[in-house]
């Protein structure tokens, strides 16, 4: 039980790592997919999220393997929840086009 609770902020920050990497992925569309350099705009975003969120994994992990495992878990919790946010955000427009 004492092992679960020092484990709980790693999770947590694993959800931050996951909400900062998906977030920007999808700031990076929507504003890079009208930009003057779209290819640009894609390749300095991935750079940036992929090295922010190595860096994190690493300092969170602190060299031991069952804390990465669990930030890794909260990275794919937070990508399934961006997944369906996404899902819900494209169905609302879905309704508005089909309205007309």
């Amino acid at each position: 039980m004492h092992d679960m609770l020092n484990l709980l902020p790693v999770a947590l920050a694993g959800l931050a790592l996951g909400a900062f990497f998906y977030g920007g992925l999808w700031w990076t569309v929507r504003k890079g997919l009208g930009a003057q350099y779209p290819a640009l705009w894609f390749l300095v975003s991935f750079l940036l999220r992929t090295g922010l969120i190595l860096v994190g994994l690493y300092w969170v992990a602190d060299g031991q393997w069952q804390r990465l495992l669990v930030c890794l878990c909260g990275c794919i919790t937070a990508r399934f929840a961006a997944i369906r946010l996404c899902r819900i955000e494209t169905q609302g427009y879905r309704r508005a086009d089909h309205a007309d």
